[in-house]
């Protein structure tokens, strides 16, 4: 997804040594907007337990709040994934930072839950919608090296959803206004990136062509690796999705009030994730996915037994988990990028992504419907051993795909 290039009409192709100028400004500015994007999408994390006792809503109304994030994000990326061969990446990243700004809006001003679900689905496609956008960007300002383009994008990814919930701790402990001020600021931040995108060049403008949605058509000669891949990086989300969902509510009623050390926990997970995805390309995809799965299993098997009850074995559970989430989610992407031909890297990494984001939302509204019959700790530790359950499958798949005597993938 993130590797996917665009050319307008009268440009230089991207490939040309000679096309320098600009190229900085092109990536910085995709890079810029996924944090952007990214960090407003999670800067709700820390402050649910708050938003929750204001509004006087149930665990299921929260954790649907959170979990339509996810669960618009999807179709968002099949839907919105081409537009930006179609309609230029200029256009698209507008709208998206257009619609960015009326989630953060809808929390700013909210006057009761359903602003905050409306807000959620308006980050959702926006980010749905920016993500290959941007990433045509960051491709284009690296036209030689497809795997540093790749690199960039997924760490401004993964940085911008570390920074949302420690920037929104920090503000949220410190400053007034706690459930509004994270929020406006965010906006002057969206501001800042719309006038970086608006000031791209003419080629990367408006321009005219037939749109198509992705269609997530998988090679029959790589299906096996890309289910594995697939499973990974939904069990690797699951974990990442735990913390960000229903931990920081878990905390809050264990007497960790203050903002700033959920904001850190939830933070600790992202950023032990860009920490160790840079040991993916050494260890190759095959042993970072096994390694990340082991890393996955752990902390699962640990927020299990504590379910927020304490904030250091938390705090430990989040270290282990950024770990694994890095090492099994890079190699997934790593697995699929190797494998995948050219001509189908689009649809088959766009479904794959699909799967991420399924994997981030859908645990959260699992809990939440348990809530119903259960207390938000049982119902908690039941979908995390569940998914602790599915680590081993997801090993032996990894390997099976990897093995030798699997039918090599075209490249």
């Amino acid at each position: 997804m993130f590797t996917k290039r665009w050319s307008a009409p009268g440009r230089r192709p991207l490939s040309d040594p000679h096309r320098s100028p600009g190229r900085s400004r092109e990536v910085l500015t995709g890079v810029y907007v996924l944090v952007a994007l990214t960090a407003g999408a999670y800067l709700p994390s820390p402050l649910y337990p708050g938003l929750q006792e204001a509004f006087g809503v149930t665990d299921l109304a929260m954790t649907l709040t959170y979990a339509t994030f996810a669960l618009v994000s999807a179709p968002a990326l099949l839907l919105f994934g081409p537009a930006s061969d179609a309609l230029g990446p200029r256009v698209v990243l507008r709208l998206s930072i257009a619609l960015a700004a009326v989630g953060s809006a809808c929390f700013a001003f909210a006057a009761g839950p359903l602003w905050l679900i409306a807000g959620r689905a308006a980050q959702g496609i926006a980010l749905g919608a920016a993500t290959s956008a941007a990433g045509v960007l960051i491709s284009a300002g690296t036209p030689h090296s497809g795997r540093r383009a790749s690199v960039l994008a997924s760490t401004a990814f993964v940085g911008g959803t570390a920074a949302g919930p420690i920037a929104a701790g920090l503000l949220a402990e410190s400053m007034p206004a706690p459930h509004t001020l994270p929020f406006l600021l965010h906006l002057a931040l969206l501001w800042v990136g719309w006038r970086q995108v608006s000031a791209l060049g003419g080629a990367w403008r408006a321009r005219t062509r037939r749109w198509r949605p992705t269609r997530p058509r998988i090679p029959a000669a790589m299906r096996r690796l890309f289910s594995a891949a697939a499973l990974t990086g939904f069990l690797a989300w699951t974990a990442a999705g735990l913390f960000l969902s229903v931990i920081p509510t878990l905390l809050d009623r264990a007497g960790e009030n203050n903002l700033v050390v959920i904001g850190g926990v939830l933070g600790t997970v992202l950023i032990c994730s860009v920490a160790t995805q840079a040991l993916v390309p050494p260890l190759g995809a095959r042993d970072a996915q096994l390694t990340g799965l082991a890393a996955v299993f752990a902390s699962l098997v640990l927020l299990a037994v504590s379910t927020g009850d304490s904030t250091a074995l938390t705090l430990l559970a989040a270290v282990v988990a950024g770990g694994g989430h890095g090492l099994a989610y890079g190699g997934a992407a790593a697995a699929v990028e190797e494998a995948v031909p050219r001509e189908r890297h689009g649809a088959v990494t766009g479904a794959l992504h699909v799967a991420f984001y399924l994997g981030s939302g859908f645990p959260a509204v699992a809990i939440g419907l348990i809530t119903l019959a259960a207390p938000l700790a049982t119902a908690t530790a039941s979908i995390t051993a569940g998914a602790a359950a599915l680590v081993p499958v997801a090993a032996v798949a990894v390997a099976l795909a990897h093995h030798p005597w699997s039918e090599p993938a075209p490249h």
